[in-house]
């Protein structure tokens, strides 16, 4: 087959192009064409397909997500906002943090350990091009239904991947999600969150300014896997026959990234590089058209000397392939030699590729014969934009009227009823113990782990001298979401900000991650308009600035789309390590209290999924200036020693977060029903903005002050006490009890 070169683009207009086959739309070739002023040639066939994907263009949310950036609070922590790599905030002393999450949701159904590795080394690669040394990872993970046997061919590989490559990188897993629902079944999601640290001035961006500065791509050889993986796989739907792209999946060699992300570093210590982009989604396509668009001039590669595992890649290949563990640097003339001889002292592969040109364009060159030549911004950033249609579902207001009430489902009236509830909702598989999970990632890693799974929030020291910490929580309910998508997102917002400031850190920044079904479909783009506007308005109240993610389309089967399952991550930063509050009850005869209102809230709950098999009604209200109130008092707290122990809550209520801070704390407590509240929703309710804390008897004057001084309601409802929780009138189970029904739950069920 002859080589398409751009000479020859412009004497066959009419050769036939394969662009429905690359996921391109008609009118989307057609605008290639104009751009163009011809045919493309396969080459940018192949960079245009990819880069316009749903999963790298945003096509069918660019509209949406702009609220991000319109309704953003005023903040001064934000040094590095939406549109690079990663987020950077200001947490002090001089540092900043970057954070991020994505998804690898598709690849790792079709390959769940290779799919989840890379999906690690991913958003590794995106924290290192900021200039920042990675500290700390974490994984949400959603799957079908616990006993599904397909759960069971997922899951153990998914883990494994995420284990397996973070572990070798030495990078602790401090925290996450496992959600189980059938509504995951050929669609699990798998998103991962990294963390990283850097002074202010090592911040790096990713553009390619000055003309003769060469282009150099290192890290690993190139090769024909990952081929429109992740860009492709994630821009649409699987049919109902399962999956069928095994080859597009990227595979992972973490050991080569330890490698890339030590050369990095060295290289960002004696300041050699001007502009970074890691190659993930798209490859070089991606690297290539993103660091020309965003700087001041055009760019030449000679793509023949981009180094190969298989000689026989054609250019569409080279330039659509995602091989994992390459990195691409913008580097003056006269410090190219020092860095590749730091890469070579790392054994990393490192190529001079191209230069910085005082052009407009992209060119791309095969052995002499030029194959592109494109506006490299209408590659990276001028993708098509859609303004897909979307309606509120008519099943929306039925489901919402099947509320839970008393009348509808039977609830719990007697105290062994109640402990029966309790010991189901405590040993189900979303609430149960994820330890068979977590044990097989390295929380503790570089030493500097101070909170971590299953606490509320994982927490990084990252001055060892001053204790200068940093908190991380991710959470999201898609089954609160589906209920009310604008609500059931805030609710997202409201738990994770929650989370962290439990641990006694203060909020400062957000990063999403938006799994949803197909934007073809109206009743999803309903429901991820609401959740985005839902997600905007609450971080304009909290004033926490999102400062990037990821949106994650057609995860969907079919017909059959997942719950709209928004994923939001908070960060947060506290001044003193060691002032931190675990959720764990360890001394006895303190005191403790409920924080907050308790309402008859059970739509989308935990009791109603376990017992009754339920999703109706309309999730719990959300009152952020409440969350906010609420953080303030467990910061304070935590910061004057008011309090030794916090869990926020949310699934399964006060039950769940007694059950778990007693078995973490391996302490028991004496619990008292309050007069007004009725046991069952004492306990099961999920209504938000609540805590329950455990403060020390010569604090708890002092700590009743505080709350009424801010105005925030709290009621004394028992004490740290025993081997036993006894829920006084009601009912009393042993610890060792709830430890059996609480743990060996998701062994048991994908053994």
């Amino acid at each position: 087959m002859s080589l398409d070169t751009v000479k020859n683009a412009e004497q066959t207009p009419d050769s036939v192009q394969p662009w429905a086959e690359l996921g391109l739309k008609e009118d989307e070739y057609a605008r290639i064409r104009e751009i163009l002023g011809r045919r493309p040639t396969g080459a940018e066939l192949a960079m245009y397909s990819v880069m316009w994907s749903e999963h790298c263009s945003y096509k069918s949310s660019k509209v949406h997500l702009k609220q991000f950036g319109e309704k953003a609070p005023a903040s001064d922590a934000m040094l590095v906002g939406i549109g690079e790599n990663a987020g950077v905030v200001d947490v002090g002393q001089g540092y900043a943090v970057t954070f991020k999450v994505e998804s690898h949701n598709h690849p790792s159904y079709i390959e769940p350990y290779q799919g989840a590795a890379t999906g690690i080394g991913g958003i590794v690669r995106d924290i290192l091009a900021m200039g920042a040394r990675p500290v700390a990872v974490m994984d949400p993970l959603r799957f079908g239904a616990a006993d599904h046997p397909d759960t069971r061919r997922v899951l153990p590989g998914i883990v494994a991947g995420i284990g397996g490559y973070g572990n070798c990188l030495g990078l602790p897993n401090i925290g996450g999600e496992v959600v189980f629902d059938s509504c995951y079944q050929g669609n699990p999601l798998v998103n991962a969150l990294c963390v990283g640290v850097m002074k202010h001035e090592d911040i790096h961006l990713a553009q390619a300014s000055g003309a003769g500065n060469k282009v150099i791509l290192y890290g690993a050889r190139t090769g024909g896997d990952g081929i429109g993986g992740v860009s492709v796989l994630a821009s649409e739907t699987f049919d109902a026959t399962g999956p069928a792209k095994r080859p597009a999946v990227q595979v992972g060699d973490p050991f080569q990234e330890k490698l890339l992300i030590e050369c990095t570093l060295e290289i960002f210590a004696e300041k050699l590089v001007l502009g970074i982009q890691d190659l993930g989604g798209a490859g070089l396509s991606c690297a290539t058209s993103e660091l020309a668009s965003a700087g001041s001039g055009g760019m030449r590669i000679e793509l023949d000397t981009v180094p190969l595992r298989d000689k026989t890649l054609s250019p569409e290949e080279i330039l659509m392939s995602e091989s994992q563990e390459r990195m691409c640097a913008i580097v003056e003339p006269g410090k190219v030699d020092r860095f590749l001889e730091i890469c070579e002292k790392w054994d990393v592969i490192a190529t001079v590729i191209g230069e910085v040109t005082d052009g407009e364009r992209l060119e791309i060159f095969w052995h002499g014969e030029q194959v592109v030549d494109v506006p490299p911004r209408t590659v990276a950033h001028d993708g098509p934009v859609y303004q897909r249609p979307y309606a509120r579902p008519s099943w929306q207001d039925a489901l919402q009227a099947d509320a839970p009430t008393a009348g509808r489902l039977l609830r719990p009236a007697t105290g062994e009823a109640l402990k029966e509830a309790l010991l189901a909702v405590a040993g189900s598989p979303n609430q149960a113990s994820k330890a068979w999970i977590t044990d097989q990632y390295d929380r503790y890693v570089l030493g500097n782990t101070v909170l971590a799974t299953p606490e509320d929030s994982g927490m990084i020291r990252i001055d060892e001298e001053t204790n200068l910490g940093v908190s991380v929580a991710t959470d999201g309910n898609g089954r609160f979401t589906k209920l009310d998508p604008y609500t059931g997102a805030q609710l997202a917002l409201a738990e994770a900000y929650r989370n962290v400031a439990a641990g006694g850190a203060k909020p400062l920044a957000v990063s999403d991650c938006l799994n949803f079904g197909s934007p073809e479909d109206p009743d999803v783009m309903w429901q991820f308009a609401e959740a985005t506007r839902g997600l905007a308005d609450a971080c304009q109240i909290l004033g926490t600035p999102v400062t990037g993610g990821n949106v994650s389309l057609y995860n969907q089967t079919g017909e059959t789309a997942i719950h709209p399952t928004p994923v939001v991550a908070v960060l947060g930063v506290i001044d003193d390590v060691t002032r931190r509050t675990p959720i764990g009850f360890a001394e006895e005869g303190q005191l403790l209290y409920l924080l907050g209102d308790t309402a008859d809230e059970l739509g989308g709950s935990a009791w109603t999924e376990v017992v009754h098999g339920h999703l109706g009604g309309l999730p719990p209200k959300v009152d952020l200036e409440r969350e906010r109130l609420l953080a303030e008092i467990l910061i304070a707290g935590s910061r004057d020693g008011m309090i030794d122990a916090a869990h926020d809550l949310s699934d399964g209520g006060l039950g769940q977060a007694l059950v778990e801070s007693c078995l973490k704390g391996g302490k028991g407590a004496r619990i008292v029903v309050p007069a007004e509240l009725d046991p069952f929703v004492f306990l099961f309710s999920e209504s938000a903005g609540r805590a329950v804390v455990s403060v020390p008897r010569s604090e708890e004057l002092r700590f009743n002050d505080m709350c009424g001084a801010r105005g925030l309601p709290v009621a004394r409802i028992g004490v740290v006490d025993g081997d036993v929780l006894d829920v006084q009138g009601q009912f009393t189970v042993s610890l060792a009890e709830l430890k059996d029904a609480h743990t060996g739950v998701i062994e048991a069920l994908i053994s």
